[in-house]
């Protein structure tokens, strides 16, 4: 579903819309069925709100723009806690990463990540 890039592109738009105010956003890939993000949050019940609303907002734009409606996202996600700068590095490398190792053609998916310089700033 998410091959569609205006559909890919709902999710990219809402994933960076609060970086910055709500979270720390540093690298996302919006792969054709799945998206990798990393992101920093205040706490545990921040991520779990926000990833909620993500879910949301995106269901409901994308299922208006298809013609649809219901859950689009799975439940659950997958949370991981970072706990080095070596594994802050693998994980961005890794999400750069998946669509090559995907075989996708550009334009099969969006990536973004932001250079570390500004997100050391913040």
């Amino acid at each position: 579903m998410l091959r569609r890039h205006d559909l890919a592109q709902i999710v990219s738009d809402s994933l960076r819309k609060f970086d910055g105010e709500r979270y720390e956003l540093t690298d996302l890939v919006v792969m054709p069925n799945h998206v990798h993000l990393l992101a920093a949050f205040p706490n545990e019940e921040a991520m779990l709100k926000q990833c909620e609303s993500w879910k949301h907002w995106q269901a409901t734009q994308i299922n208006r723009a298809i013609g649809a409606s219901g859950r689009f996202w799975q439940q659950d996600g997958f949370d991981h806690l970072v706990r080095s700068s070596e594994q802050f590095d693998h994980l961005r490398r890794y999400i750069a990463d998946n669509p090559k190792k995907a075989r996708l053609a550009a334009g099969e998916f969006i990536v973004w990540s932001k250079p570390l310089d500004q997100a050391a700033e913040k």
